[in-house]
């Protein structure tokens, strides 16, 4: 043992009574009660796989921090790691109390700071405290995460997307990943990543986003340890603003679309949507874009030239909403069945004067929603941003995090349910 035995000792309280004074003291005494007094010296009880913290040695990040306890009578009873940023190292303390080790990589090019916790047979605290600088990493490949869309202000139906400069596959080093990528909005909101493949991740809330919230996307990854010879590097954080909260339904069976700003109906509009064989797609899409002027050829979509259904039409006020070619625009040529049936091929049409308006009140990022067509669903990736397709549940079984989501900050918000 490095410190002095502590006998055993009973604190209890003592009536004195002055005989002749004008009544009675109570006192509880805490003298000699080991938890009452400053924690012990343990660095003889207490050792770690790493440097003496001379600053002359560097910890390997590769390998995982380990702390153990030299005496069985003093068991560690609690490890906290956390390097120079702040950030802390998870880890898991054995049933005895033998041993700590970290469940997480340390970072590369670090300093941390480990205080370790023990206490004797008579339960009198001990304390270690131990730093150390971890070195260069001794892998060669580097992951580096490009977040999107670029700095701006979007619609609600926004999702934030991560992409890598790496694939990465196993579920482990995919939590690792997660863990480190983290998206802050103001107000706070509930959601969670979803990993789209392996080089790419969503980030959407449970409902749409706050109508004008503020969002930051950043990486922690700089400096830590994924996988064998794959390490974090630093990344680009990006910023942006929500606008107003815009949703535009379209009803294919009664070929009309309503226009939602901030849950209030400001247009309603006659459209027409696809026809038998060319059904738009059902469900909520997200607008990509817009172009003034698009020249719209059947051959792109799959149709052959000459065929009875091939076009090749100058298009204006075009706001597209899948990258596979479907857009709300100026339809002049079916005016007459807008609002009636429906007959184009695939795409929502309208008046010049329609197409122009809501041309000019929709931002990328705002939703666009189908209903009561006899297409098929929108998908949830690769040709936009079909997101809000997935269900809450589904969407958190495409975390790698056992938790099914992260929480940005409490949330403190309340968000208005999707309904339109």
């Amino acid at each position: 043992m490095s410190h002095t035995p502590r006998p055993r000792t009973v604190v209890g309280c003592t009536l004195l009574v002055i005989a002749l004074g004008a009544g009675a003291v109570t006192a509880c005494g805490s003298d000699g009660n080991p938890l009452a007094e400053r924690p012990y010296d343990a660095s003889d009880q207490i050792s770690f796989n790493g440097p003496d913290g001379d600053g002359r040695k560097k910890a390997d990040p590769d390998k995982p921090l380990e702390v153990l306890a030299e005496d069985a009578d003093e068991p560690i009873t609690d490890v906290t790691a956390v390097d120079a940023s702040g950030r802390y190292v998870a880890g898991e303390l054995s049933a005895d109390g033998s041993r700590w080790h970290s469940t997480e990589p340390l970072a590369a090019d670090a300093h941390y700071t480990v205080r370790v916790s023990t206490e004797d047979t008579d339960g009198a605290p001990g304390r270690r405290v131990i730093t150390f600088d971890t070195g260069k990493p001794s892998g060669k490949k580097r992951l580096a995460v490009e977040f999107g869309p670029e700095p701006g202000t979007y619609g609600v139906g926004q999702p934030v997307t991560a992409k890598l400069s790496e694939p990465v596959k196993d579920p482990a080093q995919r939590a690792v990943v997660e863990r480190g990528l983290k998206v802050d909005s103001t107000p706070a909101v509930q959601g969670a990543w979803h990993w789209v493949d392996d080089k790419e991740l969503h980030y959407r809330p449970q409902e749409y986003w706050p109508a004008h919230a503020t969002i930051r996307a950043h990486s922690n990854l700089s400096g830590i340890r994924i996988g064998d010879r794959l390490w974090g590097t630093t990344s680009k954080d990006v910023k942006l603003a929500i606008g107003d909260r815009v949703i535009a339904v379209t009803d294919a069976s009664a070929h009309s679309m309503t226009f939602y700003k901030n849950d209030e109906v400001i247009n309603t509009i006659p459209v027409t949507t696809g026809k038998p064989g060319f059904d738009t797609r059902n469900g909520v899409k997200v607008v990509l874009g817009k172009e003034q002027f698009v020249r719209m050829r059947s051959t792109t979509v799959g149709i052959a030239e000459g065929s009875s259904e091939s076009y090749d039409l100058p298009v204006y006020w075009a706001t597209r909403v899948t990258w596979s070619g479907e857009y709300v625009h100026a339809a002049p040529w079916s005016v007459g069945s807008q609002g009636y049936e429906n007959v184009s091929h695939g795409c929502t049409g309208m008046s010049t004067s329609n197409a122009a308006w809501f041309f000019d009140h929709v931002r990328p990022g705002d939703v666009v929603k189908v209903i009561n067509s006899k297409g098929s669903t929108m998908e949830p990736f690769g040709n936009g941003f079909g997101d809000w397709n997935v269900d809450w549940a589904k969407w958190r079984d495409g975390s790698a995090l056992t938790t099914g989501g992260q929480k940005t900050r409490p949330d403190t918000s309340t968000l208005r349910p999707a309904a339109v």
